[in-house]
């Protein structure tokens, strides 16, 4: 099970019922954090969580609206006694602007590792996650997210039995190794059946539509997507400053398909987005248009 919270889905300035922009995500002990602006640590705590045990901190991009919430919570991990390392991720000049933060927060007990993208895609392993950071359209560089989580075949029991492998073997030959029995070696795939069907989220704001996001968010999970203006009339506003409107946004959703997708990253003019939501249905039914503290359990598909 991927858990899922929208922490804050305000864009530009916090409102008093609206944090910046920020998404947790935590799956088997392992927490994600996808940018962090300001009231962040406000929002891990409404919703029940810890800061602690986040170990990851994926940006898109250093506008401040979308990291000004880093001090502080470098400062809290700390403050916990925290040890064990912190990873941070995001696009060129990462190290430049997080030290630059850390004036305020310079003496930490935990160490951070920095990985700084240098192409336009960039695919890695977190513990359970494998992610994928792809570059979108916006007026600095600029990052969207795809999370999966990846789950293999069922064990054939019976094609091991034939095969003549003892049982203490099974478990090696689950987890990935190569085992050795009787002079011959033994792989996983000869006793696992295909992949089955795992878990997926994409997460992008503060660009233009592009094809690429389309790619990523196609039959995914879960797509979360900028609905920065639900005017109409914004859409000049939208081109000029890189942007999206909520109907652009919905039209992407249309050709990738996914199972849901939630807005954030509303302007702080849109004081009311969700009034727009019966109307971006029409596009794609599958459209929420969610407050703050929006959460969901994605379930595999036999689990749900």
């Amino acid at each position: 099970m991927l858990e899922v919270c929208l922490l804050g889905t305000g864009g530009m300035v916090p409102l008093p019922k609206r944090h910046l922009t920020a998404l947790m995500v935590r799956y088997n002990g392992s927490n994600i954090l996808i940018d962090c602006g300001e009231g962040t640590q406000v929002a891990i705590k409404k919703k029940g969580w810890s800061p602690y045990p986040i170990d990851t901190i994926l940006f898109t991009h250093y506008h401040a609206d979308h990291i000004s919430g880093l001090p502080g919570l470098l400062l809290t991990l700390g403050n916990c006694d925290r040890r064990e390392p912190l990873m941070i991720c995001g696009p060129r000049g990462l190290r430049r602007v997080v030290d630059a933060l850390r004036i305020i927060s310079p003496q930490l007990p935990y160490e951070i590792i920095y990985k700084e993208y240098a192409e336009p895609m960039e695919t890695w392993q977190r513990n359970d996650f494998h992610i994928r950071a792809f570059r979108v359209n916006h007026r600095v560089e600029c990052y969207g997210y795809r999370i999966d989580i990846r789950r293999q075949g069922r064990f054939q029991v019976e094609r091991a039995k034939e095969l003549g492998l003892p049982c203490p073997l099974w478990g090696r030959l689950q987890h990935g190794e190569t085992v050795e029995h009787e002079g011959t070696m033994y792989t996983p795939d000869m006793v696992m059946g295909e992949a089955r069907r795992g878990l997926s989220l994409v997460y992008c704001t503060d660009t233009r539509p592009t094809d690429r996001i389309v790619e990523e968010a196609t039959d995914t999970d879960l797509f979360i997507c900028e609905g920065m203006y639900g005017e109409g009339e914004k859409d000049q506003n939208a081109k000029r400053y890189k942007h999206m409107t909520m109907e652009e946004a919905a039209r992407m959703a249309a050709k990738a398909k996914p199972r849901r997708m939630w807005y954030t990253h509303y302007s702080p003019a849109n004081m009311n987005p969700k009034q727009y939501e019966k109307g971006l249905r029409k596009i794609y039914d599958k459209i929420e248009v969610p407050k703050d503290g929006k959460s969901i359990d994605l379930k595999f598909d036999d689990e749900a």
